[in-house]
């Protein structure tokens, strides 16, 4: 039985972007149950919006079926701790966020004890796993989904979803490209090309180089004035030669930049946001690209052209990401009246309309609350 007011509630997010996403959930759900125990999965984010970390997700992160082999021993024991949390009554709700796979099997264990389940920024089975959604729709008990055609997709596998709009639309507007200059120190005039080559080591590890030298490349014939790189702190940047790394927040440089190149994921929608036009690349171990290639059931993998329904960015891939086809792709971006600038940023327009209005996390918190206190 829930207390009243106060139910037991576990926020689980392993890597840092839902770290930040499940920040703005415990910020909801504090407000709404100010009494409530909140333990999570997660971290710095997480803990600041006032969840305790039962368990700290450093060193869980990792992408593709190959470089997830070596997170397994990890995952077994968390997994392993969070089964017996449960068994024990522990929490009235668990809510997972993003993550896929691991938390497909946390869902499972959380359901087999009858704690409920709310998973929030569905895993992408349209993408690649259609037939998994069987499995998820039997482990969960609602699920929130971010992008809008998301939930047709799930409701056509017969699985009940609800569209909560996207969490990075909560964050405060991109600062103006002016402004954004000026906090930078960089001049009004100067062509700009951003770099975000992620924040996992094994994606920089792996687009650092073809980012570097195609940029190298643009400098080196004019094409732009200064190179800027959205850093993370700890991330190793080798060679970067004239190249400048900014480390901490990269909202600015998403508005500062004439253009972008960019890595695949929620970064691209960021970079829309800013109505920042960009190149997407992408490269994994090449026996998780094989194996991906066998089983995508899409035509695109960036966010941006997904939502939009078309290709609106060009999508350089795995050995086709090399720095001669990444700069022939991004030299026109550069130059902000080139017709590929103008119809791209017509795109941009589009998702920004797409993704929703804000108030995510609290639409979250309201899914939550109908799990925690059911109609009679």
């Amino acid at each position: 039985m829930i207390q009243e007011g106060a139910p037991r509630i576990f926020v689980s997010a392993g890597e840092p972007s839902g770290d930040l996403h499940g920040a703005g959930v415990v910020r909801a759900l504090r407000v709404r149950y100010p009494e409530a125990t909140i333990e999570a999965l997660g971290g710095p984010q997480m803990a600041q919006a006032g969840a305790t970390l039962r368990y700290r997700m450093e060193g869980l992160a990792a992408f593709g079926l190959v470089e997830v082999v070596s997170k397994i021993g990890a995952h077994y024991h968390l997994l392993k701790a969070l089964q017996k949390d449960f068994k024990v009554g522990r929490y009235d709700l668990v809510i997972l966020i993003d993550y896929p796979g691991f938390h497909l099997r946390v869902a499972e264990a959380a359901h087999g004890t009858g704690t409920k389940v709310l998973h929030y920024i569905a895993p992408q089975l349209w993408a690649w796993r259609p037939g998994r959604a069987r499995r998820l729709a039997a482990a969960v008990d609602r699920l929130a989904v971010v992008l809008p055609f998301e939930q047709a997709f799930f409701g056509g596998l017969g699985l009940r979803s609800d569209y909560v709009g996207h969490p990075l639309v909560d964050r405060a507007p991109p600062p103006t490209r002016e402004d954004a200059r000026t906090k930078l120190g960089i001049a009004a005039s100067s062509r700009v090309l951003g770099i975000f080559p992620g924040s996992r080591a094994q994606e920089i590890k792996r687009l650092w180089e073809p980012f570097r030298d195609a940029a190298l490349q643009l400098l080196s014939e004019g094409s732009c004035d200064r190179v800027l790189v959205a850093g993370i702190p700890g991330g190793v940047y080798p060679e970067p030669g004239p190249i400048e790394v900014l480390r901490g927040d990269p909202t600015p440089l998403f508005a500062a930049a004439n253009a972008a190149l960019a890595k695949s994921g929620t970064t691209t929608l960021e970079a829309a946001l800013a109505d920042t036009p960009m190149v997407v690349a992408y490269k994994v171990h090449p026996v998780t690209w094989t194996m991906f290639q066998r089983v995508r059931t899409v035509r695109w993998i960036s966010l941006v052209n997904l939502v939009a329904g078309r290709e609106v960015v060009p999508e350089i891939l795995q050995d086709q990401a090399t720095p001669k086809e990444l700069a022939k792709a991004v030299r026109p971006l550069l130059r902000p009246t080139d017709p590929g600038t103008l119809a791209q940023r017509e795109g941009l327009a589009l998702v920004r309309e797409r993704l929703g209005q804000p108030g995510a996390a609290t639409r979250v918190v309201t899914l939550a609350g109908e799990l925690l206190e059911p109609s009679d």
